[in-house]
């Protein structure tokens, strides 16, 4: 229908009631959040309110969690609202980390599955399933009785999570004793709805290398970091079906003894890797690792050598080929390093950002490439845009995000005056980067100091550590006209 691509929130809103672009579901949310949209960029932003706090706050979704996740705000309504406070544990019993759960989009047989969840790891080796609204806990489970576990992280987000050990040290009586001490850490690997095991995992130095530092699991892809600056991938799901001797379900008698997820028996290593699996892929870098992502596949990271510092390549990880022009230098030559990510989007490009600029580089061929160049494996890398003047004394840039339901880049500028600076957030279009709006925060910005600004929808959240080693969060939202005030 032409009335679902006009530009005016009034049409957007007539054509929405006569249902020309609410055929279902999905459309209609596209049609909300465009009107979303269209009043964001025309109204401006306020200051609704701001609390103080003695640790870290974090924020997710619509939740605002102070010390330690243990209080919960929404940030949904037009000033923040507590939802619920936990009681307060001893330092033994605190929480280490925390990941949100949104509700499935299946339907489950238990009704408390069904809504959103956080997850909860303590520092006594329990986690807990708790309901994001209320707190109430609705299932935990026992890890370890040996092993201190510390993070938590998505495999595939929203479906599955890993838990992590902190990594075993073999002290210097250890060594001299000749004690054995090759087990790195264990991971347990959980489905979220319902919340099941997939089983628990040592990453043991004599298998994956005496070099062995750290793991992580993503996207079904088991990735051993070493020491020397190296990176392997393996398949999660070849190291399943090959070393996985025993299915476990929690709350049920384990061959060995004791009950799977239960205190003291906790959760035993049902996945024994004896040998090393098949690397999928391996590589070696300077700093920062390395990323995966785009279409098709590739990865970008800096060369082991110290010439390549301060660059990004871009290479296929199809046969590691470099893309053409797929070297970025940002030279920058302040303390702020440059930073560099696949874009969220899914549409293959990658955000390059730094103190001084900050561009997107196309990841797909198009009709307006005249500079584009493609690789054997299809990628093109291209700049789209640049944004601003290069004076340094003007003004840096600090992050860049994305706000995936109004398709707008948000990014962080800082304007210095003498020891203090000036922090205005903008909102460019996702895809040609004109700057749609500029919001000014009313918080200084000491730059020594460590800050993160959030924007959701109507929300802008911005966190802030103070002098005092203190935190505060400030909640901005869109202002409300005269007329619609009670």
């Amino acid at each position: 229908s032409p009335m679902c691509s006009s530009k005016s929130s009034c049409d957007l809103l007539t054509s929405r009631s006569r249902g020309s672009c609410a055929n279902d579901a999905g459309r209609l949310l596209g049609a909300n959040l465009k009107i979303l949209r269209n009043i964001i960029l025309q109204v401006k932003f306020t200051k609704v309110w701001s609390k103080t706090s003695k640790s870290l706050i974090s924020y997710e979704s619509g939740r605002i969690y102070f010390d330690n996740y243990r209080c919960c705000y929404s940030s949904l309504l037009p000033e923040p609202e507590q939802l619920y406070e936990l009681p307060k544990a001893p330092k033994t019993e605190k929480i280490e980390d925390a990941l949100l759960c949104q509700c499935p989009l299946v339907i489950l047989p238990n009704a408390s599955d069904q809504k959103s969840c956080l997850l909860v790891l303590t520092a006594h080796n329990w986690l807990y399933r708790l309901s994001a609204d209320t707190g109430k806990t609705l299932e935990r489970v026992y890890l370890s009785s040996q092993f201190k576990f510390r993070s938590l992280g998505w495999d595939s987000s929203q479906e599955t999570f890993y838990v992590k050990s902190v990594q075993s040290k073999q002290t210097t009586l250890e060594r001299q004793a000749g004690v054995d001490n090759s087990i790195l850490m264990r991971v347990a690997v959980f489905q979220v709805f319902p919340l099941e095991l997939v089983g628990m995992l040592e990453i043991n130095k004599k298998v994956f290398g005496k070099t062995a530092v750290d793991v992580l699991l993503s996207q079904g892809v088991l990735a051993v970091s070493h020491s020397s600056k190296h990176v392997r991938l393996y398949s999660f799901e070849y190291i399943v079906n090959k070393f996985r001797n025993e299915e476990l379900a929690l709350g049920q008698q384990s061959e060995l003894k004791g009950i799977v997820g239960e205190a003291p028996y906790g959760i035993p290593v049902n996945i024994h890797i004896h040998e090393c699996p098949p690397v999928l892929f391996e590589m070696s870098y300077f700093e920062d690792g390395v990323q995966i992502g785009g279409h098709p596949w590739h990865y970008i990271y800096t060369p082991n050598h110290k010439r390549h510092r301060g660059t990004h390549h871009i290479c296929s990880i199809t046969d590691g080929a470099l893309a053409k022009n797929g070297v970025q230098d940002m030279k920058c030559d302040s303390l702020e390093a440059d930073w560099i990510f696949f874009h969220p989007d899914d549409s293959g490009r990658i955000v390059h950002a730094g103190p001084r600029g900050w561009f997107v580089i196309s990841g797909s061929s198009s009709p307006q490439a005249a500079q584009v160049i493609v690789t054997s494996s299809g990628r093109a890398v291209k700049r789209r845009f640049q944004l601003l003047d290069d004076d340094p004394a003007q003004e840096t840039f600090r992050m860049v995000k994305y706000e995936d339901e109004l398709d707008l880049l948000a990014v962080v500028d800082i304007t210095q005056t003498e020891d203090e600076g000036q922090a205005h957030l903008r909102l460019h279009d996702n895809k040609t980067g004109v700057l749609m709006k500029r919001v000014p925060l009313k918080e200084l910005w000491d730059v020594t100091y460590s800050h993160e600004v959030y924007f959701d929808r109507d929300t802008i959240i911005h966190t802030v550590q103070e002098k005092n080693n203190s935190y505060c969060c400030h909640v901005y939202k869109i202002k409300r006209r005269a007329s619609d005030e009670p």
